[in-house]
């Protein structure tokens, strides 16, 4: 094998680690930001649990961050809470800064 080859093949195993690391770290963001959510309706326990993984699962219905929002947004009105967009992108990116401070400090 050629260090050429053995080049490729590092470049595309560092690929493949950075890419499950970002996976990861994007499922953590949900995960957290969808218990925030919770404890703005109330919710504790098993069902901020489950209501966590509920936002997890919301969040590969579409490309980017609008299915989280959306899903939270609807939630919220739902239990008569009035949370505005600037706050809920606001508690999305302290999700994702908390998700990579957890997974990259590992």
């Amino acid at each position: 094998m050629t260090s050429f080859d053995e080049r490729e093949k590092a470049f595309e195993a560092k690929f493949s680690i950075d890419e499950e690391l970002r996976f990861r770290v994007h499922a953590r963001r949900a995960r957290l930001f969808g218990g925030w959510v919770a404890a703005q309706l109330g919710l504790s326990g098993d069902a901020a649990e489950s209501y966590a993984k509920d936002m997890i699962a919301a969040d590969f219905e579409e490309v980017g961050d609008e299915d989280l929002l959306a899903k939270a947004r609807a939630d919220l009105a739902a239990a008569g809470k009035s949370v505005d967009d600037a706050t809920l992108r606001k508690q999305l990116q302290v999700a994702f800064n908390e998700a990579t401070r957890q997974l990259v400090g590992e």
